[in-house]
């Protein structure tokens, strides 16, 4: 088991050096798909000085302006945070995501999303991630540097290498972030139809909460097309009902 449909996205990376850290630890543990979101500055001496021998990484790296770009054609997306977000996002073990980006990158890219060195990946960024990884660190200094946290992921990915996954694949591979997105626009479009709205006091969460319910499912094309089929019969049914209505 490989790990050539793996993608490490850095996003907004502001430190070439950096970089070319990453493109090193990624080397050392066979990893060869680099995908850099707006970085403040690359190509750049330091980054090629930093990677020290892997040349070849950064020079296929790829440079693009979104988060969506990067991920564009993925199944599975798992994210890095050192923060605590709020509860409708899966948080798992590095360990356990690594075993399962392996699996799932058999069916398909798959991508881990590092956020700026400062800041980490904001909430919007997060939105097509189906997993959270947090790295444990010392309470008293748990910000880890860039290119030690890719390290850290990169090493268990090249252990989970040899780890035997029991869990048969699904059939097919899991939905792209413009498929899901599809999906979410058609169910927006479904409850609007039938007058199913947020109830709670805000009224601004359900589609927030039904997003992060699908993504946590982890849903194959095969999947999204049933989901969709369901609510273009409804949506069906609902004009033909309308229909008879009028009619009487």
């Amino acid at each position: 088991m490989d790990t050539s449909d793996i993608r490490i996205v850095l996003v907004e990376p502001s430190h070439p050096g950096n970089i070319g850290a990453v493109a090193r630890a990624m080397k050392n543990m066979g990893l060869e798909r680099l995908v850099l979101v707006d970085p403040r500055q690359f190509p750049d001496s330091e980054a090629i000085a930093r990677a020290s021998g892997a040349d070849d990484v950064l020079a296929s790296a790829r440079v693009v302006a979104t988060v969506a770009e990067a991920v564009a054609g993925c199944g599975l997306i798992v994210a890095t945070t050192s923060r605590t977000r709020d509860q409708y996002f899966r948080v798992a073990d590095v360990r356990e995501a690594a075993q399962r980006m392996l699996q799932e990158s058999q069916r398909g890219p798959a991508a881990v999303l590092f956020g700026p060195e400062r800041a980490g990946l904001t909430n919007d960024q997060l939105e097509a991630a189906h997993l959270l990884i947090r790295i444990p660190a010392s309470e008293s200094y748990p910000s880890l540097n860039l290119a030690m946290a890719v390290q850290i992921v990169a090493y268990e990915l090249f252990l989970a290498r040899g780890v035997k996954i029991d869990a048969a694949p699904a059939a097919g591979p899991l939905a792209d972030p413009v498929e899901m997105e599809k999906l979410y626009e058609h169910l927006a479009q479904v409850l609007d139809e039938i007058d199913f709205r947020d109830r709670t006091q805000g009224g601004t969460h359900l589609m927030a909460r039904l997003r992060r319910l699908f993504q946590r499912a982890a849903l194959d094309r095969n999947e999204v097309n049933i989901l969709r089929g369901i609510l273009t019969a409804v949506q069906s049914r609902r004009r033909r009902a309308g229909a008879a209505h009028e009619r009487q």
